[in-house]
Protein backbone atom coordinates (compact mmCIF):
# COMPACT_ATOMS: atom_id res chain seq x y z
CA UNK A 1 0.00 0.00 0.00
CA UNK A 2 1.59 3.30 -0.70
CA UNK A 3 1.52 6.06 1.67
CA UNK A 4 -0.70 8.42 -0.10
CA UNK A 5 -3.50 5.90 0.07
CA UNK A 6 -2.56 4.73 3.54
CA UNK A 7 -2.67 8.36 4.81
CA UNK A 8 -6.68 8.62 3.04
CA UNK A 9 -7.46 5.28 5.56
CA UNK A 10 -6.10 6.89 8.60
CA UNK A 11 -7.53 10.68 7.61
CA UNK A 12 -11.41 8.21 7.05
CA UNK A 13 -10.54 6.79 10.04
CA UNK A 14 -9.58 9.77 12.23
CA UNK A 15 -13.21 11.52 11.25
CA UNK A 16 -15.40 9.15 11.93
CA UNK A 17 -13.94 8.45 15.26
CA UNK A 18 -13.63 12.49 15.95
CA UNK A 19 -17.58 13.16 14.97
CA UNK A 20 -18.80 9.96 17.02
CA UNK A 21 -16.69 10.51 20.21
CA UNK A 22 -17.28 14.13 19.77
CA UNK A 23 -21.31 13.23 20.22
CA UNK A 24 -20.84 10.77 22.80
CA UNK A 25 -18.40 12.92 24.84
CA UNK A 26 -20.98 16.14 25.16
CA UNK A 27 -23.62 13.57 25.72
CA UNK A 28 -22.47 11.99 28.75
CA UNK A 29 -21.20 15.12 30.43
CA UNK A 30 -24.22 17.08 29.61
CA UNK A 31 -25.87 14.20 31.43
CA UNK A 32 -23.62 14.18 33.88
CA UNK A 33 -24.09 17.63 35.13
CA UNK A 34 -27.82 17.20 35.10
CA UNK A 35 -27.72 14.15 37.01
CA UNK A 36 -24.70 14.83 38.90
CA UNK A 37 -23.40 11.26 38.22
CA UNK A 38 -19.27 10.97 38.57
CA UNK A 39 -19.49 7.62 36.80
CA UNK A 40 -21.27 9.31 33.84
CA UNK A 41 -18.99 12.00 33.72
CA UNK A 42 -15.60 9.63 34.16
CA UNK A 43 -17.18 7.75 31.10
CA UNK A 44 -17.20 11.02 29.44
CA UNK A 45 -13.75 12.36 29.82
CA UNK A 46 -12.90 8.93 28.46
CA UNK A 47 -14.43 9.89 25.64
CA UNK A 48 -12.86 13.26 25.64
CA UNK A 49 -10.10 11.41 25.80
CA UNK A 50 -10.97 9.90 22.41
CA UNK A 51 -11.94 13.34 20.80
CA UNK A 52 -8.15 13.45 21.37
CA UNK A 53 -7.04 10.81 19.89
CA UNK A 54 -9.47 11.82 16.54
CA UNK A 55 -7.38 15.22 16.26
CA UNK A 56 -4.03 13.57 16.58
CA UNK A 57 -4.68 11.03 14.10
CA UNK A 58 -6.15 13.45 11.67
CA UNK A 59 -2.75 15.50 11.72
CA UNK A 60 -1.04 12.41 11.93
CA UNK A 61 -3.03 11.45 8.63
CA UNK A 62 -1.16 14.29 6.98
CA UNK A 63 1.99 13.97 8.32
CA UNK A 64 2.73 10.41 8.00
CA UNK A 65 2.57 10.19 3.53
CA UNK A 66 4.96 13.17 3.00
CA UNK A 67 8.48 11.69 1.60
CA UNK A 68 12.39 11.67 3.67
CA UNK A 69 14.00 15.21 3.63
CA UNK A 70 17.48 15.66 5.66
CA UNK A 71 16.28 16.01 8.49
CA UNK A 72 14.29 12.65 8.55
CA UNK A 73 15.91 10.98 5.91
CA UNK A 74 13.75 7.37 7.49
CA UNK A 75 10.56 9.74 6.28
CA UNK A 76 8.11 10.68 8.78
CA UNK A 77 6.51 6.84 9.76
CA UNK A 78 7.27 7.62 13.26
CA UNK A 79 5.06 10.37 13.55
CA UNK A 80 2.20 7.69 14.72
CA UNK A 81 4.57 6.61 17.35
CA UNK A 82 4.85 10.45 18.45
CA UNK A 83 1.74 11.04 18.19
CA UNK A 84 0.54 8.11 20.36
CA UNK A 85 3.30 8.74 22.88
CA UNK A 86 1.54 12.41 23.88
CA UNK A 87 -2.15 10.63 24.03
CA UNK A 88 -0.55 8.13 26.31
CA UNK A 89 0.26 10.75 28.78
CA UNK A 90 -2.82 13.00 27.83
CA UNK A 91 -4.87 10.11 29.00
CA UNK A 92 -3.18 9.35 32.17
CA UNK A 93 -3.78 12.73 33.45
CA UNK A 94 -7.33 12.17 32.49
CA UNK A 95 -7.29 9.05 34.41
CA UNK A 96 -5.51 10.95 37.37
CA UNK A 97 -8.14 13.50 37.68
CA UNK A 98 -10.92 11.46 38.16
CA UNK A 99 -9.43 9.17 40.47
CA UNK A 100 -8.43 12.26 42.70
CA UNK A 101 -11.97 13.71 42.34
CA UNK A 102 -13.86 11.16 42.93
CA UNK A 103 -11.67 10.02 46.23
CA UNK A 104 -12.97 13.62 47.84
CA UNK A 105 -15.99 12.36 46.80
CA UNK A 106 -16.13 9.04 49.21
CA UNK A 107 -13.97 10.76 51.52
CA UNK A 108 -16.55 13.71 52.18
CA UNK A 109 -19.59 11.32 51.86
CA UNK A 110 -20.96 13.86 49.12
CA UNK A 111 -23.06 11.94 46.85
CA UNK A 112 -25.13 12.86 44.30
CA UNK A 113 -28.83 12.40 45.75
CA UNK A 114 -30.53 10.56 43.32
CA UNK A 115 -29.17 8.88 39.88
CA UNK A 116 -31.96 10.46 37.24
CA UNK A 117 -32.74 7.05 34.78
CA UNK A 118 -31.38 9.83 32.11
CA UNK A 119 -27.85 8.39 33.29
CA UNK A 120 -28.29 4.87 32.58
CA UNK A 121 -29.87 5.92 29.37
CA UNK A 122 -27.19 7.71 28.29
CA UNK A 123 -24.86 5.03 28.86
CA UNK A 124 -27.02 2.79 27.07
CA UNK A 125 -26.16 4.92 24.23
CA UNK A 126 -23.16 5.06 24.49
CA UNK A 127 -22.17 1.61 24.41
CA UNK A 128 -24.09 1.12 20.91
CA UNK A 129 -22.37 4.07 19.96
CA UNK A 130 -18.81 2.45 20.81
CA UNK A 131 -19.54 -0.55 19.66
CA UNK A 132 -20.33 0.78 16.52
CA UNK A 133 -16.83 2.92 16.17
CA UNK A 134 -14.44 0.21 17.61
CA UNK A 135 -16.23 -1.81 14.34
CA UNK A 136 -15.56 0.91 11.67
CA UNK A 137 -11.76 1.34 13.46
CA UNK A 138 -10.62 -2.01 13.68
CA UNK A 139 -11.47 -2.39 9.85
CA UNK A 140 -9.64 0.99 8.53
CA UNK A 141 -6.81 -0.61 11.13
CA UNK A 142 -6.52 -3.73 9.12
CA UNK A 143 -6.49 -1.89 5.50
CA UNK A 144 -4.55 0.96 6.57
CA UNK A 145 -1.95 -1.05 8.84
CA UNK A 146 -1.62 1.46 10.81
CA UNK A 147 -0.71 1.38 14.70
CA UNK A 148 -2.44 4.32 15.84
CA UNK A 149 -5.81 3.19 14.28
CA UNK A 150 -5.43 0.12 15.47
CA UNK A 151 -4.68 1.47 19.16
CA UNK A 152 -7.85 3.53 19.03
CA UNK A 153 -9.96 0.44 18.11
CA UNK A 154 -8.83 -1.36 20.86
CA UNK A 155 -9.18 1.68 23.26
CA UNK A 156 -13.05 1.75 22.03
CA UNK A 157 -13.48 -1.87 22.96
CA UNK A 158 -12.18 -1.57 26.35
CA UNK A 159 -14.47 1.53 26.38
CA UNK A 160 -17.48 -0.87 25.88
CA UNK A 161 -16.36 -2.81 28.43
CA UNK A 162 -15.81 0.33 30.51
CA UNK A 163 -19.54 1.86 29.70
CA UNK A 164 -21.07 -1.87 30.27
CA UNK A 165 -19.40 -1.15 33.96
CA UNK A 166 -20.93 1.90 34.47
CA UNK A 167 -24.19 0.80 33.42
CA UNK A 168 -24.48 -2.10 35.95
CA UNK A 169 -22.85 0.18 38.59
CA UNK A 170 -26.17 2.54 37.59
CA UNK A 171 -28.47 0.38 37.92
CA UNK A 172 -27.23 -1.27 40.95
CA UNK A 173 -27.29 2.13 42.31
CA UNK A 174 -31.00 2.77 41.46
CA UNK A 175 -32.00 -0.45 42.65
CA UNK A 176 -30.07 -0.63 46.15
CA UNK A 177 -30.45 3.47 46.60
CA UNK A 178 -26.60 3.29 47.46
CA UNK A 179 -24.93 6.90 45.87
CA UNK A 180 -21.89 5.48 47.04
CA UNK A 181 -21.66 3.19 44.33
CA UNK A 182 -21.89 6.05 41.82
CA UNK A 183 -17.90 7.55 42.70
CA UNK A 184 -16.79 3.96 43.94
CA UNK A 185 -17.60 3.45 39.99
CA UNK A 186 -15.47 6.48 39.05
CA UNK A 187 -12.92 5.66 41.09
CA UNK A 188 -12.61 2.00 39.02
CA UNK A 189 -13.49 4.16 35.80
CA UNK A 190 -9.89 6.36 36.25
CA UNK A 191 -8.25 3.35 37.53
CA UNK A 192 -8.62 1.97 34.29
CA UNK A 193 -8.35 5.00 32.18
CA UNK A 194 -4.88 4.83 34.15
CA UNK A 195 -3.97 1.32 33.50
CA UNK A 196 -4.80 2.16 29.42
CA UNK A 197 -2.33 4.95 29.47
CA UNK A 198 0.22 3.14 31.14
CA UNK A 199 -0.37 0.03 28.69
CA UNK A 200 -0.06 2.59 25.78
CA UNK A 201 2.87 4.01 26.55
CA UNK A 202 4.71 1.06 27.23
CA UNK A 203 3.93 -0.13 23.61
CA UNK A 204 5.25 2.88 21.93
CA UNK A 205 8.30 3.38 23.98
CA UNK A 206 9.51 -0.21 22.95
CA UNK A 207 9.42 0.68 19.52
CA UNK A 208 11.05 4.49 20.16
CA UNK A 209 13.88 2.23 21.86
CA UNK A 210 14.00 0.57 19.01
CA UNK A 211 12.72 -2.67 20.52
CA UNK A 212 10.92 -5.95 19.39
CA UNK A 213 8.70 -7.86 20.80
CA UNK A 214 7.42 -10.06 18.22
CA UNK A 215 10.44 -13.09 18.13
CA UNK A 216 8.51 -14.50 14.91
CA UNK A 217 9.97 -11.44 12.57
CA UNK A 218 13.32 -12.31 13.30
CA UNK A 219 12.28 -16.56 12.64
CA UNK A 220 10.99 -15.35 9.54
CA UNK A 221 13.98 -13.12 8.65
CA UNK A 222 17.09 -16.17 9.09
CA UNK A 223 14.61 -18.05 7.44
CA UNK A 224 14.33 -16.22 4.25
CA UNK A 225 17.94 -15.62 4.20
CA UNK A 226 19.20 -18.76 4.65
CA UNK A 227 16.64 -19.81 1.63
CA UNK A 228 18.88 -17.96 -1.03
CA UNK A 229 21.61 -20.91 -2.21
CA UNK A 230 24.94 -19.88 -1.17
CA UNK A 231 23.77 -17.65 1.70
CA UNK A 232 25.29 -18.70 5.66
CA UNK A 233 25.40 -17.33 8.77
CA UNK A 234 23.15 -14.76 9.05
CA UNK A 235 24.04 -12.42 11.56
CA UNK A 236 24.09 -8.85 14.19
CA UNK A 237 20.44 -8.99 12.51
CA UNK A 238 18.80 -5.69 13.42
CA UNK A 239 14.92 -5.02 13.28
CA UNK A 240 12.87 -1.96 14.07
CA UNK A 241 9.71 -0.37 13.49
CA UNK A 242 8.84 2.54 11.94
CA UNK A 243 5.19 3.29 12.65
CA UNK A 244 4.15 -0.15 11.03
CA UNK A 245 6.19 -0.47 8.88
CA UNK A 246 10.51 -2.04 9.48
CA UNK A 247 13.18 -1.28 9.39
CA UNK A 248 15.88 -4.18 8.92
CA UNK A 249 19.71 -4.29 9.06
CA UNK A 250 21.66 -7.77 8.41
CA UNK A 251 24.37 -9.55 7.69
CA UNK A 252 25.05 -12.49 5.75
CA UNK A 253 28.53 -14.93 4.65
CA UNK A 254 28.92 -15.64 1.16
CA UNK A 255 31.26 -17.06 -0.93
CA UNK A 256 34.96 -14.99 -1.20
CA UNK A 257 35.02 -16.17 -4.50
CA UNK A 258 32.23 -13.47 -5.80
CA UNK A 259 32.46 -10.47 -8.24
CA UNK A 260 31.27 -7.68 -6.61
CA UNK A 261 28.25 -7.89 -9.05
CA UNK A 262 27.48 -11.14 -8.50
CA UNK A 263 27.62 -10.63 -4.46
CA UNK A 264 25.12 -7.55 -4.77
CA UNK A 265 22.74 -9.93 -7.13
CA UNK A 266 22.80 -12.42 -4.36
CA UNK A 267 21.91 -9.40 -2.07
CA UNK A 268 19.25 -8.69 -4.02
CA UNK A 269 17.87 -12.38 -4.01
CA UNK A 270 18.22 -12.01 0.08
CA UNK A 271 16.00 -9.28 0.13
CA UNK A 272 13.35 -10.24 -2.50
CA UNK A 273 12.98 -12.94 -0.12
CA UNK A 274 12.91 -11.15 2.86
CA UNK A 275 9.88 -8.95 1.69
CA UNK A 276 8.02 -12.12 0.09
CA UNK A 277 8.21 -13.72 4.00
CA UNK A 278 7.98 -10.14 5.72
CA UNK A 279 5.62 -7.65 3.66
CA UNK A 280 5.56 -4.87 5.90
CA UNK A 281 9.35 -3.94 5.57
CA UNK A 282 10.05 -0.32 4.95
CA UNK A 283 14.14 -0.61 4.39
CA UNK A 284 16.37 -3.37 4.03
CA UNK A 285 20.45 -3.04 4.69
CA UNK A 286 22.00 -6.10 3.63
CA UNK A 287 26.45 -6.45 4.52
CA UNK A 288 28.60 -9.03 3.02
CA UNK A 289 30.92 -10.68 4.86
CA UNK A 290 32.96 -13.97 2.87
CA UNK A 291 32.53 -17.39 4.44
CA UNK A 292 33.55 -18.19 7.56
CA UNK A 293 34.73 -14.42 8.44
CA UNK A 294 35.57 -13.31 11.72
CA UNK A 295 34.68 -9.85 11.62
CA UNK A 296 31.41 -10.06 13.13
CA UNK A 297 32.94 -11.75 16.53
CA UNK A 298 34.57 -8.93 17.08
CA UNK A 299 31.89 -6.76 17.03
CA UNK A 300 29.00 -8.37 19.70
CA UNK A 301 27.64 -5.17 21.00
CA UNK A 302 24.18 -5.55 19.24
CA UNK A 303 22.63 -7.92 16.17
CA UNK A 304 21.19 -10.99 17.02
CA UNK A 305 22.08 -14.43 15.64
CA UNK A 306 19.59 -17.58 14.58
CA UNK A 307 21.22 -19.40 17.70
CA UNK A 308 19.40 -16.58 19.76
CA UNK A 309 16.14 -18.45 19.10
CA UNK A 310 17.64 -21.77 18.62
CA UNK A 311 17.16 -21.76 14.56
CA UNK A 312 21.43 -22.23 14.20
Amino acid sequence: MNDSLKARYIKTAGILALLGNTFLALFKIFSAFVTGSMAVMGDGLDSATDVLIALVTLFVGSIVSRPSDKTHPWGHARSETTATMILSLVIFCAGAQLVLQSSKKIISGQFAPSLEKIAIITTSISIFGKTLLAISQAHFAKIAQSELVKANALNMRNDIVLSLSVLVGLFLSNVFKLPILDPIIAFLVGLWIIKNAITLFLQVNTELMDGNTDNSLYKKLFSAALSVPNVKNPHRARIRRLGSLLDIDLDIEVPPSLTIYDAHELAEQVEEAIRKEIPEVYDIVIHLEPYDSDSHQRIERYGLTPSTFDLA
